[in-house]
């Protein structure tokens, strides 16, 4: 009876955490449908009857539009698919999808697809520290988004360990690879133009001041791309490039979850502009480092930056 009565009390806890965890992402769906589908840019046209009860459906019926269009991005289902059950066209549903997004995009962009700061900074340093490569700032790759299963357009992104992803350029032509990706990409316009934050750290006994990323072996020879050693044989490179491809993967582990997350960039593109593929991209990166934001204290390995932020910054005004 015992066992019994504690099996219970384990499944009572596991469904309460569970029905907790659906509250949350619940609550972060209505605020990006709060944020976005009543928001100016996101409308069309204004109610012209500002009757209490035709604003609140006017309202109601925004909220459904944004749900349908959160449903064609997480499924990647077609427009018509819903369209007798929501008595909304394809036509209606298609131009909600592009609304949806150019609100994603206008409200939360500048919050959520960010360059990083120097709190931001510090953050990164201290955990590719941890993970034994100090002045990381994470991993670069890119994968292809297209239509009908052939690649076309090629995605860029930076991802951290913590899978936020700080930088991506959609648009390049899927027949260019990784170096040619990179000579359009503006992943170093900000160093170029002397805006991103000064970085210091200390790599056996010596000041560096040069930020890195870890890349597979295709990328250049620069001093900003650390690679890993191909065929290793001394016991130090087996090591070297033991840690350098596990913490590379990053990227690779944040691809997996974005397509997991949204499966309209797994499946075949239905769209065929590349300017509306290009906003429904970064409203789905948007969407994905605000779900990483709300979840990132749950990770096993997370650290809190509070603890080390403040120290970084009162080294760098010293």
């Amino acid at each position: 009876m015992a066992s019994s009565s504690n099996i219970d009390a384990s499944n009572s806890s596991d469904d309460e955490a569970w029905e907790q965890s659906v509250a949350e992402h619940n609550c972060q769906l209505d605020r990006i449908i709060k944020d976005v589908v009543i928001h100016a840019v996101s409308l069309s046209v204004q109610p012209t009857n500002h009757a209490v009860r035709g604003r609140k459906r006017y309202i109601e019926r925004r909220h459904e539009i944004g749900h349908e269009a959160m449903r064609v991005l997480a499924y990647g289902t077609s427009a018509d698919l819903h369209d007798e059950y929501l008595r909304m066209s394809a036509q209606v549903i298609r131009k909600s999808v592009i609304k949806f997004v150019e609100g994603v995009i206008s409200n939360f962009r500048v919050e959520y697809l960010r360059k990083s700061t120097e709190e931001d900074m510090a953050a990164l340093l201290h955990i590719g520290e941890w993970r034994g490569f100090p002045g990381m700032m994470g991993s670069i790759d890119w994968q292809y988004a297209g239509r009908s299963g052939t690649p076309t357009i090629i995605l860029e992104t930076v991802a951290s360990q913590d899978l936020w992803i700080w930088h991506a350029f959609f648009g390049t032509l899927g027949s260019r690879n990784d170096i040619n990706v990179l000579d359009q990409s503006h992943v170093f316009d900000d160093i170029l133009e002397g805006r991103a934050p000064k970085v210091n750290y200390i790599v056996n006994g010596r000041e560096r001041n040069m930020r890195y990323y870890l890349t597979d072996g295709i990328y250049p020879q620069w001093a900003a791309f650390i690679k890993s050693i191909p065929a290793p044989q001394l016991r130090k490179h087996q090591l070297f490039a033991q840690h350098q491809e596990a913490a590379q993967k990053n990227i690779e582990r944040a691809f997996g979850v974005l397509q997991a997350r949204f499966a309209f960039i797994k499946r075949p593109c239905l769209i065929w502009d590349r300017d509306i593929m290009g906003k429904i991209m970064i409203a789905r990166i948007i969407m994905h480092n605000m779900i990483v934001e709300d979840e990132r204290s749950t990770y096993l390995n997370y650290h809190d930056p509070t603890e080390f932020i403040e120290d970084r910054l009162r080294q760098n005004t010293r």
